[in-house]
């Protein structure tokens, strides 16, 4: 299935509304000199009226590109940036990007008015598609994207429905994998710290997380299960905290992301239990930062470089093919076992 996007006004378009050549229209975009008054101001208006903005099409006309796209975050805060998971999609993409004539730009929009000035500001022909992470659930900002005829890949998805291109990888799966290791080495009370509630990915996790248990005949039970708040470490030893409160005899726990794990390792650490011996702990992404922590983290293997290869490789294609239909792909992952669990 696909959707085709829908055209946006075109110079002409403007030239025809406002009774003029293409040229005048040209000359008062870029603000020239030589045009009456009175033409200027119906250029002007025919803009206004039509929403025109100088745009992809436009440029492609003329056969001219921005050889740049966007990679936009969508997180509200700046400090995400520097978490191990977007700094090596920011590589990954880097890398697919080493061969082409592409530059990278990189942006945070987080509010209703930064999403209308990046959707402006893109279609203004200054980027030639955009890739979007951390998209949460109900974040318009796909859906701009592709109302305004601009190629857009995400990583990830918004819901089991998505209708705007992304690469993913298996998450239920994979979560699913990792607690059924859990369950083969005799863990019983096992945990869960999710990621947000209303990111998909985090949805998908935690659904694995209790299918391994309901496939084993094995209660899991709500009490068992710790919202991250964030994919952060910080989060990840709150969670921890709580859910050694609340299940002293725990002997396990699943963390939906590899920086979550390694908080939940310092609150275990913290409260005297030993890993893995009394709790086995495993994460998610496998980060290089997963490596470092003490005892060395299992985890499960997303392949981020092949995701950041898939995403421009898409990106790509549909900036060749502006009529090019929506595609979902998702990627295998891998249980990565080391000290931890």
């Amino acid at each position: 299935m696909g959707r085709q996007r829908p055209g946006t006004p075109t110079l002409e378009e403007v030239a025809a509304l406002a009774g003029v050549g293409r040229g005048t229209v040209s000359r008062v975009i870029n603000n020239a000199t030589g045009v009456r008054d009175s033409t200027r101001r119906a250029v002007q208006q025919a803009i206004a009226e039509l929403g025109y903005v100088p745009n992809l099409a436009a440029r492609s006309l003329a056969g001219h590109r921005a050889d740049a796209v966007a990679l936009v975050m969508t997180e509200p805060d700046w400090r995400l940036f520097g978490e191990p998971f977007f700094t090596e999609i920011v590589h990954a993409v880097g890398d697919a990007l080493t061969d082409t004539s592409l530059q990278l730009l990189l942006t945070l929009v987080r509010t209703d008015t930064e999403r209308r000035r990046f959707v402006e500001y893109a279609r203004g022909g200054r980027v030639d598609g955009v890739l979007l992470m951390s998209v949460h659930a109900e974040d318009p900002l796909p859906d701009m994207l592709a109302k305004a005829g601009l190629p857009t890949v995400m990583l990830g998805r918004r819901s089991g429905e998505e209708s705007v291109t992304y690469v993913d990888a298996d998450n239920a799966g994979g979560a699913r994998g990792a607690v059924a290791h859990l369950l083969d080495a005799g863990r019983r009370t096992i945990g869960a710290i999710s990621g947000p509630l209303d990111m998909y990915v985090a949805q998908c996790r935690l659904r694995g997380y209790r299918e391994a248990l309901e496939l084993a005949g094995v209660a899991a039970g709500a009490s068992l299960v710790v919202e991250g708040g964030d994919f952060t470490e910080e989060s990840g030893q709150r969670a921890m905290t709580e859910l050694l409160d609340r299940h002293p005899d725990l002997d396990a726990v699943f963390a939906a992301s590899d920086t979550l794990a390694a908080g939940a390792l310092n609150a275990l650490r913290a409260a005297g239990r030993r890993v893995p011996r009394d709790v086995a702990v495993i994460g998610f992404d496998d980060l290089h930062s997963a490596r470092p922590t003490d005892p060395p983290l299992t985890t499960v293997r997303q392949p981020l470089q092949e995701i950041g290869r898939t995403m421009v490789r898409l990106l790509r294609e549909e900036m060749e093919d502006s009529a090019a239909a929506w595609r979902h792909v998702i990627l295998r992952t891998e249980l990565v076992l080391r000290d931890s669990a």
